[in-house]
């Protein structure tokens, strides 16, 4: 299939697990009725941004990928309206902790889980306390409609990641996130560098990007909003606000895409044997 119908979500979530699903599983379903083929909703959508602090009481999120109850939730909602949900959620395997991806497919079978493999520490964005570093590598996805790539958050401020899941195969690069205001920094906005970063991706790699944030205030954090998707050309085609609740979509052709990825010449003209350093600490 060569066009591609794909969206993202936005909203701010409560603290009820029950809440934030039936509110991300009305807006699948409009999104779905508006010709989404393939829906992001935004990351760890099924609760407040709990990563703001170090509590261990936040632990009882957890729940392993086999089994999830909001994984299960959305495997019925994808088979019925035939769409591809990449589902955030929070990991517990063992005694190990991760932020994770598990990939629905159209027919509803979970494709298997990506876990992130950036993990930030700093004030508000906490998630070292929580999280282990991701251990399933980068992956793609050969969904019903397109083979997409999927980081989480921090992993959209690395180029390396996306050029990955590019080589890998990736038609579409898909990033649900939680970035917004800083807690020790009140004046510093970093909206426009996180989507300066994301569209780099874009035009270096030459493939669509879609971003799905939350929005509304949770504690003293203020998240972005401000989901988009760009084309192949870094062209923002469409983006919510800062307040905005909703969904946004847009339509690719991905022959078209790939007919330029391959005229552009980034790839062919990539020289891996010079990039050892990359594999390095240090540089050293």
């Amino acid at each position: 299939m060569s066009a591609l119908t794909v969206a993202a979500l936005q909203m701010a979530f409560l603290e009820d697990v029950a809440s934030n699903v039936e509110r991300v599983s009305a807006l699948v379903r409009e999104a779905a009725e508006r010709g989404a083929q393939i829906i992001l909703p935004s990351e760890l959508f099924e609760s407040h941004y709990f990563c703001r602090v170090e509590r261990d009481q936040f632990f009882d999120l957890a729940r392993p990928a086999e089994g999830h109850p909001t994984i299960a939730h959305f495997q019925a909602i994808a088979a019925e309206l035939g769409v591809v949900i990449p589902v955030s959620f929070f990991e517990r395997a063992g005694q190990c902790y991760y932020n994770s991806i598990a990939v629905v497919d159209a027919d509803g079978r979970c494709l298997g889980t990506y876990r992130k493999s950036h993990i930030p520490d700093g004030p508000g964005y906490e998630e070292k306390f929580y999280f282990r570093p991701g251990n399933t590598g980068f992956r793609v996805w050969r969904t019903r409609y397109a083979t997409i790539g999927v980081g989480i958050c921090w992993d959209q401020w690395f180029p390396e990641a996306a050029r990955a899941m590019v080589l890998m195969g990736a038609e579409v690069l898909f990033y649900p996130t939680a970035i917004g205001s800083e807690p020790e920094s009140p004046d510093l906005d970093t909206k426009d560098p996180w989507q300066r970063a994301m569209v780099g991706h874009a035009v270096s790699n030459v493939i669509p990007v879609v971003a799905a944030n939350r929005t509304g205030t949770e504690g003293n954090q203020t998240f972005y909003g401000h989901s988009f998707i760009c084309n192949h050309r870094g062209d923002t085609v469409a983006e919510l606000g800062r307040k905005e609740e909703g969904v946004i979509t847009a339509r690719f052709d991905l022959a078209q895409v790939r007919r330029q990825r391959a005229s552009f010449g980034f790839f062919r003209d990539r020289r891996p044997e010079l990039y050892g350093v990359l594999t390095t600490a240090d540089g050293q």
